[in-house]
């Protein structure tokens, strides 16, 4: 695809995901979920990234917005501010739609959207995952991936500071 205009049209709101993932079931379409914060896209976001899109026909990817960020990771995060961030992911091949939530889980958006699959990477139980439960019962899963080793923002923002 080399329609970089379209790149943007990839980040919707939370009402237009859920229309758009509501379409894509009526279609037959398999939906996945993945989210995180993504502030310096690395190989280990490519393949996680990548593997949940294997999951399922369109891959909707939820964003932690930049106030999420910053509870979650500290005042010095994000690197990358949300519009950046949604940009880099939305020019992405495996993502269909990236959609900002401002919560400290996803668990509303997941909610408000009813994937068929929610993909997460790491040590996590389904039982862990945001949203797994409410999923599962709708008749959906959660696929826990691997984690790629030896990469991580947090040793890249290490590195750059020297």
């Amino acid at each position: 695809m080399k329609r970089a205009d379209l790149i943007p049209q990839k980040i919707i709101s939370r009402e237009q995901a859920r229309q758009q993932v509501a379409q894509w079931k009526a279609l037959g379409q398999k939906v996945a979920f993945t989210n995180g914060v993504f502030d310096l896209l690395h190989p280990g976001h490519i393949f996680s990234l990548s593997e949940a899109a294997r999951e399922g026909e369109y891959l909707v990817v939820g964003l932690n917005a930049d106030a999420s960020v910053k509870r979650l990771k500290g005042d010095s995060r994000p690197v990358n501010n949300q519009e950046s961030r949604a940009i880099l992911l939305a020019s992405l091949l495996m993502v269909d739609a990236v959609v900002l939530f401002e919560e400290d889980t996803p668990l509303e958006l997941i909610t408000t959207i009813l994937p068929d699959v929610i993909v997460k990477g790491g040590d996590y139980t389904p039982e862990q995952v945001a949203g797994g439960r409410e999923v599962i019962a709708a008749g959906g899963k959660v696929v826990i991936n691997p984690i790629l080793e030896g990469y991580s923002t947090t040793a890249l923002i290490e590195k750059m500071k020297g």
